[in-house]
């Protein structure tokens, strides 16, 4: 959530920025009902003021044995006023939060001006694109001669984009997984989190999965919980109405969860077998920072982030979102992506965004400064370290062998704890 203080400053400046995301915002709407909740408020300040005076009158006047019906008449008339005021600025207020639920960060000023991802900008590129003296089979190839997954049966258990890995696939999986974690939290010193995947509505609220993107959550409507898609939910939430001292940040968290994203609008979407599917696997990696080392922050979290490909062996680049591509809460964010020589294509396998203090006003995070004791909203940043079924296809496509078997180089290897599918 953007402040509306500043929206109050300079409307024009927020709509040409909030312009460059292509979101089209009703600032005049807010502002109205900004003025009105503030005169209400007002007023309201008002009416308190002269109650409590009248009271005071009226304690005065009993003790001097004055008749005091007629005053104690006209106070009971201020309260009735005063309740009426209150209900007018809570209905008030609810529509204008309502709406500033719905306005998107702003872009940060680095962030290059385009509108979609045709636009975007690589930034680097590492890692050796695989020349293979034979054609490469895909991972749904591969998955099949090697028994990796099974999508029928999965589906059979869930409906399609539900994979079901077996054997050696479940194996892999596993192995990305500890590894990842492993490698975060030991190599840069994160502190390792397991969190509930099941969201209150304040939790999704924070982060902005809602009120945007209710139809693209899972929801459970007995319990009014919601399945989170990211571990960005709950590891950010862990903090929320908490006021953190400065000296201890930036505090850094690495965390594995199952994903859950219904993905409504993924028509015309490639998405066969692990490319996009509804429930996945994710490291993230998520810091509470001070606004002033925030952008520093975000650039060696995505470093970081790469260092699994490195370590992997895998060919990736780096992009940079145009402001017309940035999500709804971010300010500025890099993509990472893995080549999959198999299918042909770059796969997005990562996304490190700065949201500055747009999920912390959502939240009420906040951070006590060692200067001056003063209390202000932090900075909250995130990144996948890194999701695993592209990964996985990146992974099983770049060191497949012309015979069909899969064998992973010595450092790979020793990353994953084996060697070879076969």
């Amino acid at each position: 959530m953007i402040s509306i203080k500043e929206i109050r400053k300079d409307p024009t400046f927020i709509h040409e920025r909030l312009a460059l995301k292509s979101d089209a915002v009703n600032l005049d709407e807010i502002l109205k009902l900004d003025e009105e909740s503030r005169e209400y408020q007002t007023q309201i300040n008002d009416l308190r003021a002269e109650r409590n005076s009248a009271s005071e009158s009226i304690g005065l006047a009993k003790k001097s044995g004055e008749n005091v019906n007629d005053a104690i008449q006209k106070m009971r008339n201020l309260g009735d006023h005063l309740k009426k005021i209150e209900l007018k600025l809570h209905d008030v207020d609810f529509v204008l939060n309502t709406l500033m639920y719905r306005v998107p960060n702003l872009p940060h000023s680095s962030t290059p001006k385009g509108d979609n991802e045709k636009d975007n900008f690589e930034i680097r590129c590492r890692g050796d694109k695989p020349d293979m003296p034979f054609n490469p089979k895909t991972h749904m190839e591969l998955g099949e001669s090697l028994e990796l997954f099974d999508f029928e049966r999965g589906a059979k258990l869930s409906g399609s984009g539900f994979p079901l890995y077996t054997g050696k696939g479940a194996k892999l999986e596993r192995a990305l997984i500890n590894g990842m974690i492993d490698h975060h939290a030991s190599k840069y010193g994160f502190t390792e989190l397991f969190p509930p995947v099941l969201m209150l509505k304040e939790s999704m609220l924070t982060t902005g999965q809602l009120p945007k993107f209710e139809e693209d959550m899972y929801h459970t409507e007995v319990d009014n919980l919601y399945l989170a898609p990211t571990a960005e939910v709950p590891v950010t939430n862990m903090h929320r109405d908490e006021i953190l001292e400065e000296a201890d940040l930036p505090i850094k968290y690495v965390a594995y969860s199952p994903c859950f994203r219904r993905e409504s609008g993924s028509y015309g979407k490639d998405t066969r077998g692990l490319l996009r599917v509804h429930q996945f696997n994710k490291i993230e990696l998520v810091k509470f920072t001070t606004p002033e080392t925030s952008y520093e922050e975000l650039e060696s979290l995505t470093r970081q982030a790469e260092t699994i490909l490195q370590v992997l062996g895998l060919h990736y680049r780096v992009v940079e979102l145009c402001t017309g591509d940035l999500s709804f809460a971010a300010a500025k964010c890099y993509d990472i992506e893995i080549w999959a020589p198999g299918d042909r294509k770059w796969l997005e396998v990562s996304s490190c965004s700065n949201f500055e203090t747009f999920q912390s006003r959502r939240g009420n995070i906040r951070y006590r400064k060692t200067e001056n004791n003063k209390v202000d909203f932090l900075h909250t940043l995130n990144g996948s370290g890194v999701a695993t079924p592209r990964l996985m296809v990146a992974l099983i496509e770049t060191y497949q062998q012309e015979d069909g078997t899969i064998k992973f180089p010595e450092d790979v290897a020793k990353f994953l704890g084996f060697e070879e599918i076969s």
